[in-house]
């Protein structure tokens, strides 16, 4: 459904939380890790909440989850936890099947905590132009090399040219979403994104030029990153 002109999209957020995290080796999975007093996981949720539009969010953990409920944003009513599944595509189909009815849905990475609401905000806006949805991407930089199968030995060099790197949010229409989840997760399907579902069942989501700070956690040396980003985002929004 396309938004009306001047009018909020009407918008749930979910956020996939029930990884582990193994590459950060640390105790913790990395979404509760800490930038100044809140989790990666807590920025992330607070970013998608100040947007008018974005009336709920819901979290999928893991139904080992020991650390959640312990969170302030835990007693926030606008925020809902439910147990998700083994992976990515299972945890959002969990949360999509407990949301109330909304056009749209934007899924964000649990440890993605530098969302700028410039970013946001222009990803929303392509509801006044799409019934399918689109998602926050980089245009790829650097010299991009493709090994054998199961080497570190080169193979290729790849052409960069017309390639993005993938961020989140990814916004799509709600009930397409969880129509094209579903016949990917049935059909075993490799579903990286939400994008990736979309595009196995035939649909073209658009890429919306995002910013390269939009980092998300993932080993060791991003969470030092992401805090000299975030910083930085401290200086120009009120966080």
């Amino acid at each position: 459904m396309i938004a009306l002109a001047g009018q909020p999209p009407d918008v749930i957020a979910v956020l996939p939380a029930a990884g582990t995290g193994s590459r950060m080796q640390t105790a913790l999975p990395k979404q509760y890790l800490t930038i100044g007093n809140k989790t990666l996981l807590e920025h992330g949720i607070d970013a998608l909440l100040r947007h008018p539009g974005v009336r709920e969010a819901v979290v999928a953990t893991s139904a080992e989850d020991l650390w959640f409920h312990q969170l302030p944003v835990a007693d926030d009513p606008r925020v809902r936890v439910v147990t998700g599944g083994a992976v990515r595509a299972d945890s959002v189909m969990a949360a999509l099947r407990r949301t109330r009815a909304a056009s749209w849905v934007l899924v964000h990475d649990a440890a993605r905590p530098c969302l700028h609401q410039d970013d946001l905000r222009r990803l929303l806006e392509i509801t006044a132009h799409t019934e399918v949805g689109g998602l926050l991407a980089t245009p790829v930089r650097d010299t991009m090399k493709r090994a054998h199968t199961g080497s570190d030995i080169i193979a290729a060099t790849v052409e960069r040219e017309n390639l993005w790197h993938a961020l989140t949010p990814q916004l799509f229409a709600r009930d397409l979403l969880i129509t094209c989840l579903e016949r990917a997760l049935v059909e075993g399907a490799t579903v990286t994104d939400e994008a990736s579902a979309l595009e196995y069942c035939g649909y073209a989501p658009l890429l919306v030029l995002g910013r390269a700070d939009n980092i998300k956690v993932t080993r060791p040396e991003d969470l030092a990153l992401a805090r000299f980003f975030f910083s930085q985002l401290a200086t120009t929004e009120s966080v």
